[in-house]
């Protein structure tokens, strides 16, 4: 099932502020963390536009490192306080939003 653009992009932010929030990760590890939590629609070129915004916009900072593992260098992600507070808003939302959705449509 296909989500609507503007949902997913607004979906898309909280999650990946979610997973930045539990610790320092890079876009590869996002990405493939999404799709384990079966989040849909995700493609590799998806990721790093929504990182470059939250980063704009000073909710995640960046830090250039070698990888772990001898490859290339990666970007590791982190949350700002700014991001933590924004984090908690979408969070406040998202609930608020999925219980009067769940009043709703119930169980259907």
């Amino acid at each position: 099932m296909s989500v609507s653009n503007q949902m997913m992009k607004g979906l898309l932010d909280g999650a990946i502020l979610g997973l930045i929030a539990k610790g320092e990760t890079y876009g590869y590890e996002i990405l493939e963390k999404l799709k384990e939590n079966q989040f849909p629609e995700i493609s590799d070129g998806s990721i790093y536009p929504v990182l470059l915004r939250l980063n704009k916009k000073g909710y995640i900072q960046a830090t250039v490192r070698k990888s772990d593992n001898g490859g290339p260098k990666r970007k590791y992600y982190s949350l700002t306080e700014s991001g933590k507070d924004e984090l908690k808003i979408f969070k406040e939302k998202w609930l608020y939003l999925n219980s009067g959705m769940n009043n709703l449509f119930g169980s259907e």
